[in-house]
């Protein structure tokens, strides 16, 4: 039997968990966060993370999603673009972010040709982020050509991110990592094709390298949250790779990202330092080894003596 509304013991509250002691309560952030965010006119945060320890530090400071792109072909796996990930490597990276990350939202990236062929593989595909990797929604790029697919993805219960710009998949397509949306004729496209994915039911839309007044436009029209990427202030949200954040990431650094440390000049530096402590052989010392008591080597030299 159906139960009323008003009494329906299946509450649309999201999970409230346990914190430190002293820690204020935090609640698992979900798409109706997002949407109250839009609503309020807060800054959505989002970062990438491809790991636990990552993971974990970013939830820590509360962001209020994760997402874990396919730029793990870049930054972590060394290809020269997106295109190599597979499922087997988003699904294995998003294992390790969700056991790190319990408030965020966490969102995986669904890698090129896993939801391209046909609309039951993309929702095959996209189930397999919430039931095997512990994801709460998945994010796909494209516009009206995937529009069917977000749409039962979303029927199948499964909450969809667009991705709209210089999408990474297409990069042959776009001859390179360009800027996106710079004419009229092709700033008309994404909006035709931002209000098309809206209708399908996304919750929400990264815009990647497009002008940033016509994202602001395209974010004041649309009900569901932006979040920009090189897209300027007027987005719902902003988010950035992780290793260029950190300056992890030494081949390449996009020209809107903004540099807030420089992790890879101090992962060389400490590097050197031990390599040159092993060398001069001044580690480890006393101070990092496993001890003995006298009496105990000593018995052992004279088994070994055989006296």
């Amino acid at each position: 039997m159906t139960l009323p509304a008003e009494e329906s013991t299946v509450s649309t509250q999201a999970p409230k968990i346990k914190t430190k002691p002293g820690e204020a309560e935090r609640t698992k952030v979900t798409v109706r966060e997002f949407r109250q965010k839009k609503k309020d006119g807060l800054p959505i945060t989002m970062l990438t993370a491809y790991d636990y320890p990552t993971a974990l530090a970013v939830d820590r400071v509360g962001f209020d999603a994760i997402l874990v792109g396919d730029s793990l072909g870049m930054v972590v796996l060394g290809y020269p673009n997106t295109l190599p990930v597979t499922m087997q490597d988003m699904l294995h990276h998003c294992r390790a972010v969700s056991r790190g990350a319990s408030y965020a939202m966490l969102i995986g990236d669904m890698p090129f040709m896993s939801y391209q062929v046909s609309v039951e593989q993309a929702v095959a595909n996209a189930g397999r982020f919430l039931q095997e990797a512990g994801m709460d929604a998945v994010k796909l790029e494209g516009g009206r050509d995937r529009a069917e697919a977000v749409r039962q993805i979303v029927a199948a219960g499964i909450p969809v991110m667009g991705h709209l710009g210089l999408t990474p998949q297409s990069v042959n397509v776009f001859g390179g990592f360009r800027p996106q949306a710079r004419t009229s004729s092709a700033a008309k496209r994404l909006i035709d094709d931002a209000f098309a994915l809206e209708e399908a039911g996304i919750f929400s839309l990264v815009l990647e390298s497009v002008p940033a007044r016509l994202a602001e436009w395209v974010s004041q029209k649309l009900s569901i949250p932006t979040i920009g990427i090189g897209a300027g202030l007027g987005c719902d949200g902003q988010v950035l790779v992780t290793h260029d954040l950190l300056g992890l990431f030494d081949r390449f650094t996009p020209k809107f990202v903004k540099q807030y440390a420089s992790l890879h000049s101090v992962m060389s530096e400490a590097f050197a330092s031990f390599k040159d402590d092993v060398e001069s052989r001044r580690f480890p010392t006393e101070e990092h080894s496993v001890s003995i008591k006298d009496e105990q080597w000593q018995t052992l030299l004279k088994e070994l003596n055989g006296s």
